[in-house]
């Protein structure tokens, strides 16, 4: 059970928990196809077969284990072996990857997410913890978090606990004052719970839960979280 009374500081997955991710990269990559359809026509021949990208970030994670927790550097390194394979000018994968990005960076919310992240903010110091790239300040919720923490940066990824410490080191918390809530039944709550925090699995969509040992409660979304810290807030 989830102990309310413990909680000095919140650390919160992004991708999934605070919205959608994969719409998010679908539209991300129609832009970058559309940049290299104008910029580089060979490659995004390439880009337009399913089974040649993945082959080609397939050959990147294989051959460069260092980014394996860098999803930037991944994307960048992908798009430059299809330059490369196409015959076109692979200078061209940096401009073609900030496109990507910048439209990587253009999420839709969930709808509880903006208002819950404004009642916790107010409330608990909040930490932002992702293997993903996505920027809370290019997102627009840099005001809500008192720090980032992303496998990118930190050359570690969720679920190893010591990415799950450096978000509490981040809030000045210990890992035992934290709740770590996020949608991953395996890297957010399995990776929290193994750090010594509590965990709140927020599944939206009513998935079953693989895993032996249990989150401390189970969200179907961030609204739920805020009605029970209020109601502790009366009691």
């Amino acid at each position: 059970m989830l102990d309310i009374t413990k909680i000095k500081a919140i650390s919160l997955d992004l991708d999934d928990t605070l919205w959608p991710i994969w719409p998010t990269i679908e539209r991300a990559e129609k832009v970058l196809h559309n940049w290299l359809t104008d910029n580089a026509p060979m490659a995004a021949a390439l880009f337009s077969s399913p089974v040649a990208l993945r082959e080609i970030r397939d050959h990147i994670a294989l051959t460069r284990a260092e980014l394996r927790h860098d999803l930037s550097a991944i994307r960048r390194e992908s798009i430059r072996l299809a330059l490369y394979r196409a015959g076109e000018n692979p200078m061209l994968a940096q401009s073609a990857f900030d496109v990507f990005f910048a439209e990587r960076q253009r999420v839709e919310f969930y709808d509880d997410a903006l208002h819950a992240l404004e009642f916790l903010a107010q409330r608990f110091p909040l930490v932002s913890l992702s293997n993903g790239n996505a920027d809370v300040e290019r997102v627009g919720l840099g005001k809500y978090f008192r720090a980032a923490v992303s496998a990118r940066e930190f050359g570690v990824g969720k679920p190893d606990p010591r990415i799950f410490h450096a978000a509490a080191g981040a809030v000045d918390a210990q890992c035992h004052q934290v709740l770590h809530v996020g949608d991953d039944a395996t890297l957010d709550v399995l990776g929290a719970l193994n750090s010594g925090m509590q965990a709140a699995w927020v599944n939206r969509a009513d998935h079953l839960y693989p895993h032996d040992e249990q989150p401390h409660i189970v969200l179907s979304n961030l609204t739920e979280l805020c009605e029970l810290i209020r109601q502790r807030e009366a009691s």
